[in-house]
């Protein structure tokens, strides 16, 4: 337990920064539904934001910038970072200095180097820090994990893995900005995610090259890209990201010496709290259809395989598991250093593109 956790009685007292898509839709609604926390204070300078912030939350404290948090630190257990991505390492950094446990939306920053060094200074005060990496949690991830623990597809030679979206017009804002102090584009966005599921399944990379485009017109930061790594492992992942797919590919296929698993399909998750639904009985589970398929030697599409069921979806086991950690000194749920291994990767594949080479780690 950190200095700062309550004890088992007292909800942990969370201060959301940001309260945009990541902390509207995701974050504020994971906190609020789980057991031992409260959503004590929103932060967000948006009007329209403060007034949504208060009115699905009715005891929410609303602050105009996370600078108001520290005079009170004393009042709170945990800070959740949900701004955007260039803001995320000089408020994590100031919540730590003021005594403060951290959970970062991914990307932590724009470095590896950068997230070393605020893991140093969480390590210094003996502070959690944590990544929302959330699609370690996807219904997709979580079945193939446990094909893979059971040996179904043999061994591993080829990961695909594809967060593909068709959307032709650029929305704009700071995700879709050229400037680079943004951290904005495809590659640190949804490439985040790809390559920490990637490094989990299948360890740490070796080399990696990667191609980035910028298709649409008025684009101003890569909208498609690939990436390719060659595990320590032998594995090589093959990773799509893009803003530009118009057919879309499966979701993972993943190559074996004895069989193949292919799903297609978006976890529910997303959609769901979008909607406006909170975690339930229910929460996380699809519907057979969208189940994937086990085999080899023909195409799923055509009835090759059998199907296998996917296990529930499960963001909230994160902040559960956070709230274990600040209490009973449970384990991270992701690491900083995890973040960084991602961001090592995904500095090495800008200049992949950039130069037109593969890059060894």
């Amino acid at each position: 337990m950190t200095a700062s956790a309550p004890g088992t009685d007292t909800p942990l007292r969370v201060g959301l920064v940001g309260f945009g898509l990541a902390g509207s839709v995701f974050h504020a609604p994971l906190i609020a539904t789980t057991e031992g926390m409260t959503l004590d204070t929103v932060v967000t300078s948006n009007p329209e934001r403060q007034k949504e912030a208060r009115a699905a939350y009715p005891d929410v404290r609303v602050a105009d910038s996370a600078d108001e948090l520290w005079p009170r630190a004393g009042e709170l257990d945990l800070i959740v970072i949900a701004s955007p991505n260039k803001t995320h390492i000089p408020i994590a950094t100031a919540a730590l200095e003021a005594g403060l446990p951290v959970v970062v939306d991914k990307p932590i920053a724009g470095t590896a180097a950068e997230a070393r060094a605020l893991a140093a200074l969480a390590e210094e005060r003996g502070l959690l820090l944590s990544v929302f990496q959330n699609r370690r949690w996807d219904n997709d991830f979580l079945t193939l994990r446990k094909l893979l623990a059971e040996g179904e597809l043999g061994d591993v030679w080829r990961f695909e893995s594809r967060f593909e979206r068709w959307r032709p017009q650029p929305k704009g804002g700071w995700r879709e900005s050229g400037d680079p102090t943004e951290i904005g584009g495809l590659l640190y966005d949804l490439g985040s995610h790809v390559v920490d599921q990637a490094l989990v399944l299948f360890g740490p990379a070796a080399s990696v090259y990667a191609e980035t485009d910028i298709r649409r017109t008025g684009a101003q930061t890569d909208d498609d890209t690939f990436i390719a790594l060659t595990h320590t492992s032998g594995v090589r992942s093959h990773l799509y990201v893009s803003a530009t797919t118009a057919q879309l590919g499966p979701r993972f296929r993943v190559l074996g010496s004895a069989a193949g698993y292919v799903k297609h399909g978006l976890d529910p998750q997303e959609a769901a709290l979008r909607e406006g639904l909170r975690p339930g009985p229910d929460w996380g589970r699809e519907p057979e259809s969208l189940w994937g398929r086990v085999g080899a030697g023909e195409s799923p599409l055509t009835g090759g395989g059998s199907p296998v069921p996917t296990l529930p979806g499960d963001y909230p086991a994160y902040y559960a598991a956070v709230a274990e950690a600040l209490r009973e000194g449970g384990p991270n749920p992701v690491t900083a250093h995890e973040a960084a291994a991602a961001l090592d990767v995904l500095e090495a594949a800008r200049r992949s593109a950039r130069e037109g080479v593969a890059v060894a780690l």
